[in-house]
């Protein structure tokens, strides 16, 4: 008998959030601070749930749950608020999170989400909906911009 029961529903869902969930929280918390993230990543995986047969069938959900989650929350890309780190946290820069909050916000959310949160640059263009290579130029920039600004010269 293969029909689905709302226990099977529930079973893929929780297995779906158990993947996907740290993903969007990492990346909208680095992006929008600790209460932000939390929020728009209820409301992405809230979304999720109520159109659960169509996010399965999708090829890159977490990237289209990304732009549930931005449309459906309020807030400013220039009000940049990441989470507190601690000035003597090991391998910290305390000047990388002023000079990130200089960065255009598609920079700063292409470099966040590519090496903030490990997403290829496929993803990324997923989520914003931009090609690959508009994404690996936003990338590009922001770390000439960055290196710059920090003073840190490239290896190789």
């Amino acid at each position: 008998m293969g029909v689905s029961t709302a226990a099977d529903a529930g079973t893929a869902f929780s297995a779906f959030v158990e993947e996907v969930e740290p993903r969007l929280r990492r990346a909208f918390t680095l992006l929008r601070g600790a209460e932000g993230g939390r929020e728009a990543t209820a409301e992405a995986l809230a979304w999720a749930w109520e159109h659960w047969d169509e996010v399965q069938a999708m090829a890159n959900p977490a990237g289209y749950l990304y732009r549930v989650g931005q449309s459906r929350t309020r807030w400013r890309p220039e009000r940049f608020a990441p989470p507190p780190v601690p000035a003597d946290a090991p391998g910290f820069e305390p000047a990388l999170v002023p000079a990130l909050g200089r960065l255009t916000s598609r920079q700063r959310t292409a470099v966040v989400l590519v090496h903030g949160c490990g997403w290829t640059h496929q993803e990324v263009a997923d989520a914003l909906e931009l090609s690959r290579s508009s994404v690996a130029t936003h990338v590009e920039r922001a770390l000439a911009l960055l290196r710059a600004e920090l003073g840190v010269e490239r290896d190789g």
